[in-house]
């Protein structure tokens, strides 16, 4: 049994291997980007979260990037302007980062729409992009603030942007949609 031990453990780890990397093929093959800008935009996005991580101005949890194209989206919640001038500054200075644009709110003590609103919320727009045959859903990147939504991705057509905003809107509970959603050229 000790010998077959070795064995096993090899066999796990390269299903693991093949597991974690057909994810990545596959994330690819539905991909409106080709894979060269696809592993760019998530090494840029990469990049700036692990600088994030290590800014003390900056607080790691409060704010999402996203690239498509060198075009990096900012999505979070600020306790001081300084802070979100700071994550733009970071931002900038990873290298393919071509422009920044940004969604933040402030945060709000006292706010009725909380994370399990957040959450319900989330849920509900995964379910229906999913379930829409005519959108590729995993193009398509979002988050939930404060019960707004916000969209960003690369799309085929207008008609997917529009069926992904209208969907958006129809979600109890949400305040407010904006969309980032661009069709790829």
């Amino acid at each position: 049994m000790h010998r077959l031990l070795p064995i096993f453990m090899m066999l796990a780890a390269l299903t693991f291997s093949a597991m974690t990397t057909g994810c990545a093929v596959y994330d690819v093959a539905v991909e409106e980007r080709n894979a060269g800008d696809w592993a760019d935009d998530k090494t840029i996005s990469f990049v700036i979260e692990k600088d994030f991580l290590a800014d003390d101005q900056v607080k790691y949890l409060d704010f999402d990037a996203y690239s498509y194209e060198g075009h990096v989206y900012i999505i979070g919640e600020y306790e001081s302007r300084a802070q979100v001038d700071q994550a733009v500054k970071i931002a900038k200075a990873v290298k393919g980062v071509r422009s920044v644009t940004t969604y933040v709110l402030p945060k709000r003590a006292h706010d009725y729409c909380g994370t399990t609103d957040s959450l319900d919320i989330y849920a509900k727009l995964k379910e229906k992009l999913i379930r829409d045959k005519n959108i590729w859903s995993t193009n398509i990147e979002f988050e939930v603030l404060q019960c707004n939504v916000v969209l960003v991705g690369l799309l085929g057509s207008s008609g997917e942007i529009s069926r992904a905003i209208g969907h958006a809107k129809s979600v109890p509970g949400v305040r407010n949609v904006k969309s980032f959603l661009k069709v790829k050229r």
